[in-house]
């Protein structure tokens, strides 16, 4: 990834945040469905993701954001999965005991192709 200070790394910051607020409530993506439409790896979105500030998180959608095979992120505090559980539930999706959302299909967002973005051109 782009070092945290370039401006290489604040435009896919952006573009994470400005694509992560577009998915409508009820729906969900995925890290890899995000970085592959802005071209960047996975763990790139988690890493914006898992840095929001407090004020960010209030207000950006980010618990409709999953990890791979429609999964609520091992990777998390309990404390958070459980938060990003019943926002998840309060919008309507079903949740299985592990942490998959049930029916993905019906629930997730089409973020869009891979974009040929040059995040290092000016």
């Amino acid at each position: 990834m782009a070092s945290k200070g370039s401006n290489a790394f604040a435009r896919i910051r952006a573009e994470v945040i400005r694509v992560v607020a577009a998915i409508p409530e009820g729906r969900f993506a995925t890290y890899g469905s995000i970085a592959g439409h802005l071209d960047v790896n996975p763990r790139h979105v988690a890493y914006i993701l898992a840095r929001l500030s407090e004020e960010e998180s209030a207000i950006l959608p980010w618990h409709r954001v999953v990890a791979a095979e429609a999964r609520i992120s091992r990777g998390m505090a309990e404390e958070l999965r459980a938060g990003q559980q019943a926002r998840l539930e309060a919008e309507g999706l079903q949740i299985d005991p592990k942490g998959f959302i049930i029916d993905p299909d019906r629930y997730f967002h089409v973020v869009g192709p891979k974009r040929g973005i040059r995040w290092d051109a000016e």
